[in-house]
């Protein structure tokens, strides 16, 4: 069962939060912070992404780069851009993208739970990706961003929300740079926050959403933290690390496509000639095509659309990975066909967030810097919990979760 625990947030004043608050680490680049991070002494990318305070070129994994972290993170303290509440409190952290509202309780997830599975996994991790938020974390002591969790849908922890956020927000703003609107609240209620504690001791699972290489760092370093300390009780704060977790039927994933530069050799008329094989093909012209069903395909080439419906024997609804549009693709269409043997590697194929639409693909094939798109349907939250209940690794870049989660509305501290 889940242990979670209140804690001491660092938060920025009401008046700034706009200011701190950024986009998460991952989805943009050193040069697209620097830009956003211009003339704003106060963004969180000075501490998440501070290599925008060196010349260009530097090695974002330069020593002198995680150092910094630490530096501006305690400039931020010192300033009174960051401010650590007096006491331990759970918070509430909405997001609206569309009209659509997902409420996320932000706890202390348990390290433990992470190492013994109660915390679930469905994407494998790289050691490099690890070392680098391992490094963060520790120099600076703290889970800087969150990790984003789903839990099965609970009605008690539901109300307890509910009671807040009818309440003025502590913050609410519109992002500029998505538009989604960031609302958040503090549960400072010492029987809601035991309510809150206790329903979550009877979940047996949390999922991890997004945030893989981060749920990661922050367990792994809270376990070297409990080796290293001869005194140690497992009450420790470092036993801990920042999660927002979100009731598993308030969220959407969104479909993450695949763009090829070529098609291995193959004229056009042979590479649908392959295509037939496995999937039944019908020309949808110039208007652009989204999956409608699961098992259902979305391809682009040469200006055409095209719908692709796998046959039933490429597929097995018994199977949590057998089923997944994401297995199909590529075992008939980018393996068998086009030799992409590994995703994670080869260079000839790209991936695009739906979030982007089904524009992008056409523009990115349209400017001949790609042959051919292909758009998914997207995975469920269903078939998420699914396979990360059997033990299975779904197979790399299936998931895309929008909105991403803001870094800089709160910070957990390890001591």
């Amino acid at each position: 069962m889940a242990v979670i625990k209140p804690f001491r947030g660092i938060r920025p004043p009401q008046n700034i939060v706009e200011q701190v608050a950024s986009r998460p680490y991952d989805v943009l680049n050193s040069e697209e912070a620097r830009e956003e991070a211009k003339g704003n002494e106060k963004s969180l990318y000075h501490i998440i992404k501070p290599e925008i305070d060196f010349p260009r070129g530097i090695d974002e994994h330069d020593e002198r780069v995680y150092a910094k972290a630490a530096e501006n993170f305690k400039k931020f303290q010192r300033r009174g851009w960051l401010i650590q509440d007096s006491k331990e409190n759970y918070y509430i952290y909405a997001q609206t993208m569309h009209g659509k509202v997902q409420y996320g309780l932000v706890v202390g997830a348990y390290v433990p739970d992470y190492l013994n599975g109660i915390i679930k996994k469905h994407e494998l991790t790289r050691k490099d990706k690890e070392e680098d938020r391992m490094k963060h974390v520790r120099v600076n002591n703290a889970n800087i961003e969150p990790v984003f969790f789903a839990y099965p849908d609970n009605v008690s922890l539901d109300t307890i929300v509910k009671k807040y956020t009818i309440k003025k927000p502590v913050y609410d703003f519109v992002a500029p740079d998505d538009g989604f609107r960031h609302t958040f609240w503090i549960i400072n209620n010492e029987n809601d926050i035991n309510t809150i504690t206790k329903e979550f001791a009877k979940i047996p699972s949390l999922y991890i959403a997004d945030g893989h290489h981060r749920s990661a760092a922050a367990a792994l370093v809270g376990a070297e933290k409990a080796k290293k300390n001869p005194d140690h009780t497992g009450n420790e704060e470092y036993n801990y690390f920042m999660a927002v977790c979100f009731p598993a039927s308030q969220l959407t994933i969104i479909d993450y496509n695949r763009v090829v530069k070529d098609l291995n050799g193959l004229t056009l008329q042979e590479f649908l000639t392959a295509i037939e094989r496995h999937f039944d093909v019908e020309e949808k012209g110039s208007q652009s095509y989204k999956p409608t069903k699961l098992h259902n395909f979305s391809l682009y080439l040469n200006g055409i659309w095209y719908s692709l419906t796998a046959k039933p024997e490429t597929y097995d609804d018994t199977d949590p990975i057998g089923i997944l549009d994401v297995t199909i693709s590529s075992k008939y269409i980018l393996d068998e066909i086009l030799g992409i043997k590994d995703l994670r590697s080869d260079k000839r194929i790209d991936f695009v967030g739906g979030i982007r639409g089904l524009e992008e693909l056409k523009r990115r094939v349209d400017k001949g810097e790609m042959q051919v798109a292909l758009a998914l349907y997207p995975v469920s939250m269903k078939q998420l919990m699914n396979i990360a209940d059997s033990g299975n690794i779904m197979p790399p870049k299936t998931t895309w979760f929008e909105p991403k989660l803001r870094s800089g509305l709160i910070i957990h501290s390890l001591d």
